[in-house]
C-alpha cells in the first residue's frame, strides 16, 4: 500500500546563466535531473538565458537544449518571489505559483557561482545547495582565493594580479623576470578554462592579455608548474570529507575548454590517480584545508599540480563543479563508493541541514 502522507520535496533546479560557462551548466542540469529520484522530488526547472531572464522549462526541453534562449521556451517566464512567512520562496510559472523547499543552483561562473545568486537565495530565505555568499565569491575570484590560501600557509604557485585600467603598466620583461616562461594568463573570475592562455613568448603574452580581459576586468598571471594535474572532491558542511584523488592525463598542452568539452579525446581521467599513498593523503588533507579556510559548505572540487619530486601546489577551487557526463566531481565520488543519485540526495540534505541550523540564529538584539 502506498503512503499517501509522503510529501515530495519541491526542488527547483537553476541552470544556464549569463556567464561563458552557460552551456556547461545546461549539461550539468540535464545530468542532475536525470539522476534525481522522481518519487522523492517534484522538480521545477528554471533556465536563465544569457541576458539574465528567468524562464520555466519542461524536462523534454531541457533534454534537447544546448543553451537557454527565450525563443526556444514554451513554458513561459518565471520569477522568484520572497515568501518570508513560510521561510521559502515561490516560483512563478505560467501554470501556477509553486512553493519551493530547496534550490539546486547548478550555475557555473559569474552571475551564478560567484555569490550573486547565493545572495538572492539568502534573501528569499530558501535552502540551496553549495557554498554560501562569501565562499562562493572568494572561490570564484582566483586572486582572492590564492591570497587567502597564501596567508593560511597553503602551497600555491607564484602569481601577479592586474586590473584592466593597469594594462599599460604590464611589462612583459618584468613579468618574465618574476614568473619565468612559459606562464599562464587567466581571467580572475571564470572557470572551465575559458579565456586562459599558456604564453611562451612576448607576442603570445600580449595576445593572452587581450583574451583574458575580454572576460574579466581583473586577470592573474601565474608561473608554469610542470606537474601532473590532480583533483580531489570535497563533500560536507561542518565535517567535510575528501574523495579519492583523480588525475587528468592531457593530450593537449594544457586543460583548455577545448580539451574539456569539445575534443572527446582531449583528456583521459585516471581514477583513482596512480600516486603513492602518502601523496594522495597529503592532497586530501590540503583539499580539506583549502575548503575549510575559504568557509566552503556542501561541495567543492580542489585542483592541484604535483611535480616529479612530489611538491604539491593548490591550483584552484570550484565551489559548483560540473555535473556533466565527463565531469570529475561525480566520478570521484562514484570511485569513492557514492553513486550519482546518492550524491545528489546528500547535497540536497546538506543544504536543508544548513538552512535549519541558520534559522535558529537570533535576528534581533536580546536584552
Amino acid at each position: 500500500m502506498k503512503n499517501h502522507n509522503h510529501k515530495k520535496i519541491q526542488l527547483a533546479v537553476l541552470f544556464g546563466g549569463k556567464s561563458a560557462e552557460h552551456e556547461v551548466s545546461v549539461q550539468s542540469a540535464r545530468n542532475i535531473v536525470e539522476a534525481l529520484n522522481k518519487s522523492k522530488y517534484d522538480i521545477t526547472l528554471i533556465g536563465i538565458d544569457k541576458t539574465g531572464a528567468w524562464q520555466t522549462f519542461s524536462a523534454p526541453q531541457l533534454s534537447s537544449a544546448k543553451k537557454i534562449t527565450s525563443s526556444e521556451n514554451k513554458a513561459g517566464p518565471s520569477a522568484i518571489i520572497p515568501y518570508s512567512a513560510g521561510g521559502k520562496f515561490l516560483a512563478n510559472t505560467k501554470k501556477n505559483i509553486k512553493k519551493i523547499d530547496v534550490v539546486f543552483p547548478v550555475l557555473h561562473g559569474p552571475f551564478g557561482e560567484d555569490g550573486t545568486v547565493q545572495g538572492l537565495l539568502k534573501l528569499a530565505n530558501v535552502p540551496f545547495v553549495g557554498a554560501s555568499i562569501l565562499a562562493s565569491a572568494a572561490g570564484m575570484d582566483k586572486d582572492m582565493a590564492k591570497k587567502i590560501w597564501r596567508d593560511a600557509g597553503l602551497p600555491i604557485a607564484r602569481f601577479l594580479t592586474f586590473k584592466k585600467h593597469e594594462i599599460k603598466s604590464i611589462i612583459f620583461e618584468k613579468v618574465k623576470q618574476n614568473l619565468g616562461l612559459p606562464l599562464f594568463v587567466k581571467p580572475a573570475n571564470l572557470g572551465s578554462s575559458v579565456g586562459i592562455t599558456k604564453a611562451h613568448n612576448r607576442s603570445e603574452f600580449m595576445a593572452a592579455l587581450k583574451t583574458a580581459f575580454l572576460y574579466d576586468h581583473k586577470i592573474i598571471i601565474e608561473e608554469y608548474i610542470n606537474g601532473r594535474e590532480i583533483e580531489c572532491a570535497i563533500l560536507g558542511n561542518e565535517k567535510p570529507i575528501a574523495s579519492v584523488c583523480g588525475e587528468i592525463i592531457l593530450r593537449h598542452e594544457f586543460y583548455s575548454y577545448k580539451a574539456k568539452y569539445l575534443d572527446e579525446n582531449g583528456a583521459r581521467l585516471s581514477i583513482p590517480a596512480k600516486l603513492p599513498e602518502r601523496v594522495s593523503k597529503k592532497i586530501q588533507e590540503l583539499a580539506l584545508k583549502a575548503f575549510i579556510v575559504l568557509n566552503c559548505e556542501g561541495l567543492a572540487r580542489v585542483d592541484f599540480f604535483v611535480t616529479a619530486d612530489e611538491k604539491i601546489f593548490i591550483n584552484e577551487i570550484n565551489t559548483m563543479p560540473g555535473f556533466t557526463s565527463i565531469s570529475m566531481y561525480p566520478k570521484l565520488w562514484q570511485a569513492s563508493g557514492l553513486s550519482y543519485g546518492k550524491l545528489i540526495d546528500t547535497l540536497i540534505k546538506l543544504a536543508i541541514e544548513r538552512f535549519n541550523k541558520e534559522q535558529k540564529l537570533c535576528t534581533s538584539f536580546l536584552n
